[in-house]
């Protein structure tokens, strides 16, 4: 058999930078109250017909929201209710029974999507409203022990 010299094709690669990670279900979501933010501003301690209504809206427009609270429980069922209003569920009921085992599972793309209509829940009193919400985060697989 023959050898063959000519020389092999060059093979074509495409190179890219790692994909940046994803922001988590909370990661930088609270922040301390802005002068004029630059989306619609939900007060979430208004009525749940009233914040449940804001969301329907909220959740089939472009360019998001941001939410007022002081409270870390309504801060909770803010992110809730976003999440129920983008699956089509009874935002009323997220927000008096927040869904923590659903929330924390929620799948990447998921969290994207509300994080693209949730822009920042913004507090006077962001340390205790970040530390309410961190009950959202997904909990660490437990060590192993070795």
């Amino acid at each position: 058999m023959p050898h063959d010299s000519t020389a092999p094709e060059p093979v074509p690669l495409t190179l890219s930078m790692p994909a940046a990670p994803r922001a988590g279900l909370t990661d930088g979501l609270v922040r301390p109250l802005s002068e004029a933010p630059a989306a619609p501003v939900l007060d979430a301690g208004a009525s749940d017909v009233q914040v449940a209504e804001f969301l329907v809206v909220a959740a089939h427009s472009v360019g998001g929201f941001v939410a007022r609270t002081d409270s870390g429980e309504r801060a909770v069922a803010v992110v809730a209710a976003t999440v129920a209003a983008l699956c089509g569920e009874d935002i009323r009921r997220a927000l008096t029974h927040p869904d923590l085992e659903f929330l924390r599972g929620l799948a990447p793309a998921a969290v994207e999507a509300l994080r693209e209509v949730l822009l920042a829940i913004e507090s006077e009193t962001p340390d205790g409203v970040a530390k309410a919400l961190e009950v959202l985060q997904t909990p660490s697989p437990p060590a192993t022990g070795r």
